[in-house]
């Protein structure tokens, strides 16, 4: 019976492969993630939108997501954040209202530019939601103000105090309640539709709130 040999082999170690970065590939699904859900609360709607579905349109498993979000309403909240962020990053500096010294003309600024974001696709859609959502989740409820509205007015608080300063509302003047007059009214109109929502419209507000309605 004839043997067989095996032949010797020389064993070379293969390099070693880098691994993955795993910080890197979360970053990518997140964002991923915030992309999709984004997408289909423009596309189909809050209600529609569904934890499946932004898994799908994300490429990932609905897993991942339960992992790191308990509900879709978390999802949004926190891409709605990011889209936020990014847009702050866009401008190469932290957003402040301007002073030029003439708080109406700073406010009427600030005021069109919401106008033009809350009738921007990317905004109003999941701003809405958040909105809607936030009346009868009130955790949810509380996060969004917390993290979305009140970093906003206080840059409307910081505004009206520089204009207290330069002599331009009096000293005594709540800021906190004051920028109510012109924000609060803005806000109401776009979310229940009860009229139009125009620069005109954000005008004539500040013009209410600095100069009252009383006969001067």
């Amino acid at each position: 019976m004839a043997t067989i040999r095996k032949s010797a082999r020389t064993t070379t170690t293969a390099p070693e492969r880098p691994h993955p970065d795993a910080t890197r590939r979360s970053q990518r699904s997140r964002q991923a993630i915030y992309d999709a859900a984004l997408a289909l609360v423009g596309e189909v709607g809050y209600p529609k939108t569904t934890i499946e579905g932004i898994a799908a349109r994300a490429g990932v498993g609905k897993q991942t997501i339960y992992r790191w979000w308990s509900s879709k309403a978390e999802v949004l909240l926190e891409a709605f954040l990011d889209l936020g962020e990014q847009a702050v990053q866009g401008q190469g500096a932290s957003y402040a209202i301007p002073d030029t010294g003439d708080i109406a003309a700073d406010l009427k600024a600030v005021l069109r530019a919401t106008v033009d974001q809350l009738y921007d696709p990317k905004f109003e859609a999941p701003s809405r939601a958040l909105a809607a959502e936030g009346l009868v989740n009130e955790q949810l409820g509380r996060e969004f103000v917390a993290k979305l509205l009140e970093p906003s007015l206080q840059l409307h608080v910081d505004r009206l105090r520089a204009a207290q300063a330069a002599g331009q509302v009096r000293p005594e003047i709540d800021p906190r309640i004051a920028l109510e007059l012109f924000v609060s009214p803005l806000a109401q109109r776009w979310l229940q539709h009860t009229g139009p929502v125009s620069y005109d419209y954000t005008d004539t507000l500040v013009d209410y709130a600095l100069h009252g309605l009383a006969p001067r």
